[in-house]
């Protein structure tokens, strides 16, 4: 495939030796008001499919079944590229792959969920049912100041579509509270349409600003303890939500990858990303187990091992 000069942006990022982290772009063109690295990092650059998949290739042989697939705005994989070469076309090759068994999003940008890139992102076994939507704000009055290009309308419409596809479907997101000018009555916005929408897991940052965007000019900077008050708010809901989730799978197989042992305890994730943890003699690590979940504690789920053996799968 000719294409315009490819860049590398460095080797795996391994975080465990169960998953990988491939990066296959860098830079951002969005210039959100509040963000600096348009200024920092440049322009979109991704990196040759070719030497990505070569890349997972490899790591697959060692006998990791997971990759995580990100970049600074990996929603723009292949805007730099002369051919029509984008995101969705790379999972498609990646989902291909031996050895590979999950397929996992790193942050994504709202907008790239169209109807035409989920119907074809539905086709692939591989990828994991939960996907981390950064909408910053619940308020269109607040979206528009951080120059965010989606409203809350259609925002909703993207969650409806990824709930009508996957049913076990786990959203997560990130919030940031106190921007410039935001007033109680815009937070309150956010809160309700956060309500709403009840992402599995919230990510909430307090307002900082970032000498050379804009957002640091604006006026009317919020007050430290204001930020502090509806971030611990948030917070609340966030974690009212994934205790809510959790107690939801109570009775229910899950299907999980294991990572590593503490204590006699293996812990792992499903697919849709829930923290699972299960008491086993045996070395569990790096294999994919059908387990019973018996308990919901707040940050993860308490499995049963099933007595039939047949559902452990080797690395």
């Amino acid at each position: 495939m000719e294409q315009k000069q490819y860049v590398e942006l460095g080797e795996i990022t391994y975080t465990d030796k169960t998953r990988a982290v491939i990066k296959v772009q860098d830079g951002c063109d969005r210039f959100c008001s509040y963000c600096i690295i348009p200024y920092a990092r440049g322009r979109v650059r991704s990196r040759n499919p070719k030497i990505v998949i070569e890349e997972i290739e490899k790591i697959a042989k060692q006998g990791i079944q997971e990759v995580v697939i990100t970049g600074i705005h990996v929603a723009s994989y292949g805007k730099d590229f002369k051919e029509n070469f984008g995101l969705i076309d790379l999972l498609e090759q990646i989902n291909k792959i031996d050895g590979i068994k999950r397929i996992r999003l790193g942050s994504i940008e709202p907008l790239l969920i169209t109807e035409e890139f989920l119907e074809r992102l539905s086709k692939l076994e591989k990828i994991c049912h939960q996907f981390h939507l950064s909408l910053q704000s619940g308020c269109d009055e607040t979206l528009k100041r951080m120059n965010r290009r989606y409203t809350i309308k259609q925002f909703k419409e993207i969650v409806q579509n990824l709930r009508k596809t996957y049913e076990d479907v786990i959203l997560t997101t990130d919030i940031i509270v106190g921007f410039p000018q935001e007033s109680e009555e815009e937070f309150e916005k956010t809160y309700q349409f956060l309500k709403e929408i009840k992402f599995y897991k919230m990510h909430i940052f307090k307002y900082s600003p970032r000498h050379g965007t804009k957002a640091a000019q604006m006026k009317n900077q919020i007050d430290s303890k204001i930020k502090d008050k509806r971030s611990s708010k948030l917070i609340e809901l966030s974690n009212k939500n994934q205790e809510e989730y959790h107690k939801k799978y109570i009775g229910k197989e899950v299907e999980v990858l294991f990572e590593e042992e503490k204590n006699g305890y293996y812990q792992g994730h499903t697919k849709n990303y829930i923290l699972s943890i299960l008491k086993s003699n045996a070395n569990l690590e790096n294999k994919i187990i059908k387990a019973k979940c018996m308990k919901a504690e707040n940050d993860h789920i308490l499995l049963e091992m099933s007595k039939c053996n047949k559902n452990v799968t080797d690395a």
